[in-house]
């Protein structure tokens, strides 16, 4: 019997034809790209971090990359501190070395796709930590050597002391190996605890069916939502949401506070860093959105969140 093969709510894979491929390599050939764009950084509060057992948190480390402090737990998205990603160096350094982190928890995987999952990082996280990973995914974890491995469904939920932690849908696919297409499954992760709810998308198209997360865990405070990787829009779209279609899922959601993320570390698309936040800024700005629920953060930087009150961390 094959393997078990995902798909996305609308019954869709996402594959790509060897054409579509090519017709893409060959317009990327003929645009000329400013990669000059580096995100803004600032020093990480690590002392601070280091000792935080109360104020709920979120870091910026560099595409989807995050560290979450909530109820008393080190929590990691997607840990990619990877110098390289297949033929091109990261763009700009993470915002913190993971050498400083303080010890992990708890580590959430999107999908398997190696922007949002490398087995060099994971080996050096430091700290005990427990996965939480998508369906399909736990054998792999267990064959390198991480034991500790929970693996979801979407709509499911697991607690981690006292924090809970649900798996939810993403449009997206994944494939690590030419044979492994789909094999496992992909989605976000909504954390939280008592009032606290903080949104990470992982990687995904625009679906109007991410509302149902927002409708099932409402009062979402952050959103960490994806911007980057949609160019050319013909064929990204069903994989990356435009900074249109981020800012169009944030408000289908609820959320309170937006964070963007993927973006400027990898060049995995036609798109710059500068582009995907020049789109989003002109977005929210048309849209009339507060200017203060847009927290576009710089690599290190912590801001503090909760269900009563926001602080700028400075």
């Amino acid at each position: 019997m094959g393997k078990k093969r995902f798909v996305n709510a609308d019954g869709g894979a996402n594959t790509k034809t060897f054409a579509e491929l090519r017709q893409w390599r060959r317009e990327r050939r003929s645009k000329k790209k400013d990669l000059t764009y580096r995100l803004p950084r600032v020093e990480p509060e690590l002392d601070w971090l280091r000792a935080n057992r109360t104020e709920p948190s979120v870091t910026f480390i560099g595409h989807s990359t995050f560290l979450v402090q909530l109820g008393g737990l080190n929590i990691v998205t997607d840990p990619v501190w990877a110098n390289v990603m297949g033929f091109h160096r990261r763009l700009s350094p993470p915002g913190i070395a993971i050498g400083d982190l303080p010890p992990i928890d708890v580590v959430l995987l999107s999908h398997a796709h190696y922007d949002h999952l490398d087995l060099g990082s994971l080996r050096r996280l430091p700290g005990e930590f427990v996965a939480l990973v998508p369906e399909g995914l736990d054998g792999w974890f267990r064959r390198k050597g991480f034991p500790r491995v929970r693996a979801l469904s979407w709509w499911e939920e697991t607690t981690v002391g006292g924090v809970e932690f649900a798996f939810v849908p993403a449009k997206h696919w994944t494939r690590r190996t030419p044979w492994d297409t789909n094999t496992s499954h992909w989605g976000g992760w909504v954390v939280r605890r008592g009032g606290d709810t903080l949104y990470f998308a992982g990687d995904s198209g625009y679906d109007a069916g991410l509302r149902a997360v927002g409708e099932r865990y409402g009062d979402i405070r952050v959103a960490l939502l994806p911007i980057g990787a949609y160019e050319p829009e013909w064929f990204m779209r069903d994989s990356h949401m435009s900074p249109e279609e981020a800012v169009q899922t944030f408000l289908d959601v609820g959320a309170a506070f937006f964070v963007p993320m993927h973006y400027g570390a990898f060049r995995l698309a036609d798109d710059t860093p500068n582009e995907a936040l020049d789109r989003l800024n002109a977005e929210w700005s048309r849209r009339g959105l507060p200017e203060n629920r847009l927290w576009v953060m710089p690599l290190g930087k912590t801001r503090l969140w909760s269900a009563d009150e926001t602080t700028i961390m400075e």
